[in-house]
């Protein structure tokens, strides 16, 4: 079931957009037909039926009680599948039809009964060449009620048709927009590798000049994050491959890095490095980028003072990083919403770079990464939660 269901899938994503979109207007349009057509062919048969018992009513009228014993008339009632109650002036069950003894001979369950039929059809009054009176109760066939139910189920069949073709074409809409971002990430690693492999040689060069080496290293430590940052772009939309890592190393050279290009006016902390050993399967390249947006989003909320705590814990199965600043914070109604794609409070960017941290943490590393604490005005703490090994 499951191999027709991706076969059939594979042909959907195959349909261009606008042809898809013509299927589901084209079966919209057929359910409406058939509703309607459908509503058409329950009223004319519940016409029918009113024409029916009006006129086993009218021949009462015309021949009284005798109609009962009419052969003629015994076999066209007894040959309808529509229930009736026909009570006499005192309330007493004069004929029925369709209608179980059990409900006849009990008060109560038989004025539900009856009080159901009425609200059906309008009961019909009867008054005999002898003088009775009557009152025909009747209600409405098991074909009809069926077809009175049946423009129900077609709405539901096809709102849920159209729900799923939404979701389906919404998703495929996505997928193709993921491969253009996807293309787009490759191909951007892909330009990135003439430019690195030229300032490789370049810095060999600058070596050999005898430039201060500190600022040489430097340099080197700035083309090797380069370098990082082409192999992350490479890696989106290819197969992740996880290893067993020590996670306060990967965070440790993250913060490292950065502790040499932040401004004077902030401090930088980290424990990572003086506690055990925490390891986790992670794609270390793809977790440093996760790390690298948390510190930048960080020094960005402190606007050139203040002080980022990167604290590592742990507890039996899971692994911890916390990134606290003393920023301007964000207001609660924003938690969530700055990992969606395309927010951001900042004046300049896209909003890319928590959203695609989320993606990394929770689709590649099974993770979690939320806003836990916040506050206007004193700072804000993101955390990454990780399974360890």
């Amino acid at each position: 079931m499951s191999a027709l269901l991706d076969k059939i899938w594979q042909r959907v994503k195959g349909v261009p957009y606008r042809k898809r979109l013509l299927v589901i207007s084209i079966a919209v349009i057929i359910g409406s037909l058939s509703l309607l057509f459908t509503t058409r062919m329950s009223r004319m048969l519940q016409l029918k039926e009113m024409n029916e018992m009006a006129l086993w009513s009218y021949a009462m009228e015309r021949m009284g009680e005798s109609t009962h014993n009419d052969p003629i008339i015994f076999q066209v009632v007894h040959n309808q599948n529509i229930p009736f109650v026909l009570l006499d002036e005192n309330g007493r069950v004069e004929k029925s039809h369709l209608v179980p003894e059990h409900i006849l001979n009990h008060p109560e369950r038989r004025m539900k009964l009856i009080m159901k039929l009425s609200r059906q059809n309008d009961p019909i009054e009867i008054s005999t060449p002898r003088g009775s009176r009557y009152i025909l109760f009747y209600g409405n066939s098991a074909l009809l009620d069926w077809l009175i139910l049946f423009p129900y189920v077609q709405l539901a069949v096809v709102a849920i048709f159209v729900f799923f073709a939404f979701l389906t074409f919404r998703t495929s809409k996505q997928d193709e927009q993921n491969r253009v971002w996807i293309g787009l990430a490759k191909e951007t690693a892909h330009q990135l590798g003439t430019p690195i492999s030229s300032l490789m040689g370049w810095l060999e060069y600058l070596r050999s000049q005898g430039i201060d080496p500190a600022a040489v290293e430097e340099m080197s430590k700035d083309l090797k994050r380069l370098v990082k940052v082409a192999d992350r772009f490479g890696k989106i939309g290819s197969e992740t491959s996880l290893n067993t890592t020590n996670l306060g190393e990967v965070v440790g050279d993250c913060v490292l890095y950065f502790r040499t290009r932040i401004p004077r006016k902030v401090t930088l902390n980290y424990n990572g490095l003086a506690i055990a050993p925490v390891m986790v399967q992670m794609n270390a390249a793809l977790f440093e980028w996760v790390v690298e947006n948390l510190l930048k989003n960080a020094l960005d909320a402190l606007q050139g003072v203040g002080t980022i705590d990167v604290v590592v814990s742990q507890d039996d199965e899971w692994a911890y990083i916390d990134v606290r600043d003393t920023g301007k914070g964000i207001a609660k109604s924003n938690w969530k919403k700055i990992f969606e794609p395309g927010f951001t409070t900042k004046t300049r960017g896209w909003g890319l770079g928590l959203s695609l941290s989320k993606r990394i943490i929770e689709e590649y590393h099974k993770g979690h990464i939320a806003v836990t604490e916040s506050e206007m005005g004193k700072g804000t703490n993101i955390r990454i939660s990780v399974r360890k090994s």
